[in-house]
Parts: structure tokens; C-alpha cells; sequence
């Protein structure tokens, strides 16, 4: 059975609900280790007094803030208990709010509330209240020394709950939805559009996999056995010299390819795409732009340690990428 990260009360108008909350996702990646490269031990990282010349305990440790250099400010644990506000208990609902009117770019972690002992009815109570309505709850609570600002939203027949990143903590880029001034043709446009309708899907979510962890589980099993890891082939991508025929060719590559995940459209799809009225298509962007996660592409990188897949939106005159969990 998971551990509870927080146990508590969700309380929205008189309306309390004993809950617990689990995290609901949660990073699998091989973890590689520091080893020294001479005696081929394991590395460890000990705590270090500079000043009493010694490694210390755990149970030595308090915290402290450092208010000027060198100087602190220490917190023993029983003072951060009686500071720890009402939310550390009970997480109170201060709005609710249409679900698309948060950009997802204010989510940050996500947990999914449980019923505690006879609490199920005041627990579906709310949940069948969020998914008839279709709006998400704001409240604050407490956990790990912080006061978070989380959504309440009904998920699967449950609740889940994310925590929101508050406004200054969201990044702001010079550039970033500036006004560009270039002109586009007509034509460029259209055919853009038709690329990305080729390659619309639905999203599946166990269609994508991490392949920088799977390959590097390969490598380990291989080494055990005392064999070898052919090299990853290399895609190579043709420089774009003219955008027009960049996006023929890329609509080119979508007749010949499959429809799915991932995927290509085929052949009789791009003709039934390019039969579509225009009136159509502009109604189908408009809805999709409406959408809480208007998704335009699912794109993936490898960074240090896997392969991240980012969900492309455009948010405020730009792109933001989002990370998949």
C-alpha cells in the first residue's frame, strides 16, 4: 500500500471530508551511481563541520537560515509545529473556478485525495458536484514547511489535486510573445495547417516511453552477460532551405506513412482534409483553441539522464512546452 503524504480535511461550505493524499506520479529512472574510477567503490557524500573537524550525524542536524554571511537564525522542529497554520489540517476550498481558465503552465505536482474511514459520501458528494459543474476547486494546504494554493479537480472518478506554481514564480523570458513582424503567405499557412492536422491524434498516453532509460537498461543487462550495445542510429534532417518545400515534403512524407500515435495520416485522410470547407476548419481551430489543453504537438527531447516529451502550447503571443509526466 502507498504512504500517505498528507492526511487531512478537505472543507468546502460546512461540507468537511476527511481525506489522504498520495502522490500520484512518480519519476522511474535507473539511478547510476558515483563510483571511484581507481578501487571501483561506491562514492558516498557524509555531512562535514568545518569547524569541529569532523563528520556529524543526522541526528545532529537543525536547520537555520542564514540571515548575513556566516550568521544564523536557528529553527529547532517543535517551533515549526506551532507556526504551521490551519491549512497543515484542513485544506479549505476559497473558489471554484471553470477548469479552462487555468493555463496548465500553474501546474506543478500532482496527488490523488482518498476518502479516509466513512468518509466516502461527503468525498462523492464533491466529486459529483465538480463533474456535473465542470470546474475545479481552489484551496490552500499545508505539507513539507509550505502553504501551497492546489486544485481540486474531479479525474477518473476520483479526485486529484495539483499543486500551483503562484505568479512569480513563473518565468519570464525577454522576447517571449513579442509582436513578430513577419508576413506569411497564404499558402504557407495552409499548408502548415495541414500538416498539423496530419498529424492529429488522439492522446494515448501509454504509447509514449521513455527509450533513453530502455536503452540504457539494454547496456546493463549486455555488460552483465559480457556483450555489446549496437550504437543508436542517427536520424539525419535535411537543413530547411525553403519553407514551402519543407512542408510539401513533410506532407509528402504523411501520405506514405500510417495514421496513429505518433503517426502520419494516410493518403485518403490528407484528401478528406483538403475537401474540408474552410468555414469547417476555422470553427474545428477555434474549438480546439478554446480546449483547457490545447496540445499542438507532442515533441521529445533527451536531456541528461532520459527522454523528456514535452506537450507544445501556445500560450501568451508563444510556445510553452510542458513536461509529461
Amino acid at each position: 500500500m502507498a504512504t500517505s503524504v498528507w492526511r487531512g480535511m478537505i472543507s468546502f461550505g460546512l461540507v468537511s471530508i476527511p481525506i489522504r493524499l498520495y502522490a500520484a506520479a512518480r519519476e522511474k529512472r535507473i539511478n547510476l551511481h558515483q563510483i571511484h574510477s581507481v578501487c571501483k567503490t561506491r562514492l558516498k557524500q557524509p555531512l562535514y563541520c568545518p569547524h569541529c573537524k569532523r563528520f556529524v550525524d543526522r541526528k545532529e542536524v537543525i536547520k537555520g537560515y542564514e540571515y548575513e554571511k556566516g550568521q544564523y537564525v536557528y529553527i529547532e522542529p517543535e517551533e515549526i509545529k506551532k507556526i504551521t497554520p490551519e491549512s497543515g489540517r484542513t485544506m479549505e476550498i476559497l473558489v471554484f473556478l471553470e477548469e479552462r481558465e487555468v493555463d496548465p503552465i500553474y501546474f506543478d505536482s500532482s496527488f490523488l485525495a482518498l476518502p479516509d474511514e466513512k468518509a466516502d459520501k461527503p468525498y462523492v458528494l464533491l466529486l459529483k458536484a465538480l463533474e456535473e459543474t465542470n470546474k475545479m476547486g481552489v484551496a490552500e494546504v499545508t505539507m513539507h514547511q509550505r502553504e501551497y494554493t492546489v486544485f481540486i479537480r474531479a479525474r477518473n472518478h476520483g479526485l486529484t489535486l495539483h499543486t500551483m506554481y503562484y505568479q512569480d514564480e513563473i518565468a519570464s523570458v525577454a522576447g517571449y510573445g513579442k509582436n513578430y513582424d513577419i508576413k506569411l503567405r497564404a499558402e504557407e499557412v495552409r499548408l502548415a495547417e495541414q500538416l498539423v492536422e496530419s498529424l492529429t491524434s488522439r492522446f494515448k498516453p501509454e504509447a509514449y516511453k521513455d527509450e533513453f532509460q530502455a536503452r540504457l537498461k539494454e547496456l546493463i543487462d549486455a555488460k552483465l552477460e559480457g556483450k555489446t550495445v549496437a550504437p543508436t542510429p542517427k536520424r539525419e534532417k535535411a537543413p530547411v532551405i525553403d519553407m514551402m518545400e519543407a512542408l510539401k515534403r513533410s506532407l509528402g512524407e504523411g501520405r506514405r506513412g500510417e495514421g496513429g500515435v505518433g503517426g502520419w495520416a494516410s493518403a485518403a485522410s490528407q484528401g478528406e482534409l483538403r475537401r474540408r470547407p474552410k468555414a469547417k476548419l476555422r470553427k474545428l481551430r477555434k474549438r480546439r483553441q478554446s480546449a483547457a489543453l490545447h496540445v499542438s504537438a507532442i515533441h521529445k527531447r533527451q536531456l541528461t539522464g532520459g527522454v523528456m516529451r514535452f506537450a507544445v502550447l501556445p500560450r501568451f503571443g508563444g510556445l510553452v512546452c510542458v513536461c509529461l509526466t
